[in-house]
């Protein structure tokens, strides 16, 4: 079943026509013309995508959004059906702006001047945090799993550790002797590794902190150890200090700095990785409203995340790059969360985003 629309008699002329009921509507409308061109967007719409009326009326969604396949399918579901049809999780926004999250529902309606009514919606906060802490809770296991491990490997390790060296001290041939170097060099890689599955759960030791003197260090150490990729910064100098554990924020921003040091391939042209602060207002994190927040963003023009892996990026173990540990990500998921914090993401051939973000006014208590 169509729905009917009818346009307004406004008086003055408009290039896109005005529909008076949707204009007030607090739901941001798109109406799209059979040839897949936008006709009207309310003002609702305006504020959603940050786009004035005549930037989005005329345009596609491929032209408005780049890439949007599931919002592309969602259109032609409803226009093979003749009925609505709604996406209940869609990532969506324009070029150089974040990615928003949202439902649309897509109807067929019956106007002289579009076929179909898009309507989007940001997703419910409630489904937001209930992912999050679905996430967080597999998280848990996950390192609860491999701390286990860690702990059971740890003694069979030591003692092949030390049967080698006293193999080692009973061989008189030099070239036996490059076996047990081999086996001791093994072991202490191993035990490198699982000094460092075990590290994060030190809790953290609170101080009143500088977040931009330590952006400046790590920014030292990814320029120094890669110096053929030029690393930028764009500050906001009015952040307060705040309590946190300096060096658990540094090896945060360090490790995920690092990773995008190491994604950026010798295709990229110019490979450049730029870190950002800014104030959030009005976040939510693990469940607790924060009227200031601390953000933080460490942003690449490398090829991405591997698709394959997008889902599992902060599990243990799990590296989109050739002889990684997977530990990285997961060492700095594990200290921003001791911070009452969290870490989002957003990835695309060319541009890829990790941001911070860490309650202002977090005591210690509370963490």
């Amino acid at each position: 079943m169509k729905l009917r629309f009818f346009p307004s008699s406004a008086a003055a002329p408009v290039q896109a026509p005005a529909y008076s009921g949707l204009e007030l509507l607090a739901t941001a409308v798109l109406l799209m013309r059979s040839d897949r061109r936008i006709a009207y967007a309310n003002p609702a719409a305006e504020n959603l995508f940050e786009l004035s009326r005549p930037k989005i009326v005329g345009h596609t969604p491929l032209e408005l959004f780049g890439e949007c396949p599931v919002l592309l399918a969602a259109i032609g579901k409803a226009m093979l059906r003749g009925a609505s049809y709604t996406e209940q999780e869609l990532e969506l926004g324009v070029s150089g702006k974040p990615k928003l999250h949202l439902t649309c529902t897509v109807s067929p309606v019956d106007s002289s001047d579009g076929t179909l009514l898009l309507e989007f919606r940001h997703i419910d906060q409630q489904l937001k945090i209930a992912r999050e802490e679905r996430l967080q809770e597999q998280q848990q296991a996950n390192r609860d799993l491999i701390r286990s491990l860690a702990h059971e490997i740890k003694n069979p390790l030591g003692g092949i550790r030390g049967a080698a060296q006293l193999l080692e001290g009973e061989l008189d041939r030099p070239h036996l002797i490059e076996y047990t170097q081999v086996i001791i060099g093994e072991a202490d890689r191993l035990q490198s590794l699982l000094n460092r599955l075990l590290t994060p759960h030190r809790l953290p030791a609170y101080r009143r902190t500088n977040i931009h003197e330590i952006l400046v260090r790590v920014r030292s150490v990814v320029q120094a150890e890669f110096p053929a990729i030029d690393v930028t910064s764009d500050f906001d100098i009015s952040l307060p200090e705040f309590d946190a554990d300096p060096e658990q924020l540094t090896q945060v921003v360090l490790n995920i700095a690092r990773n995008s040091a190491q994604a950026l391939s010798a295709a990229t042209t110019h490979p450049a990785i730029r870190l950002t602060t800014r104030v959030a207002r009005g976040i939510t994190l693990s469940k607790r409203r924060y009227r200031l927040a601390l953000a933080v963003s460490v942003e690449d023009n490398g090829p991405g995340i591997p698709p394959d892996i997008r889902d599992r990026i902060f599990f243990p173990l799990v590296s989109g790059r050739e002889g990684g540990t997977g530990l990285g990500l997961t060492i700095a998921q594990t200290f921003v969360s001791q911070h009452s914090g969290t870490i989002e993401w957003e990835s695309m051939p060319g541009r890829t985003v990790f941001t911070i973000l860490l309650p202002l006014e977090m005591t210690r208590d509370a963490a």
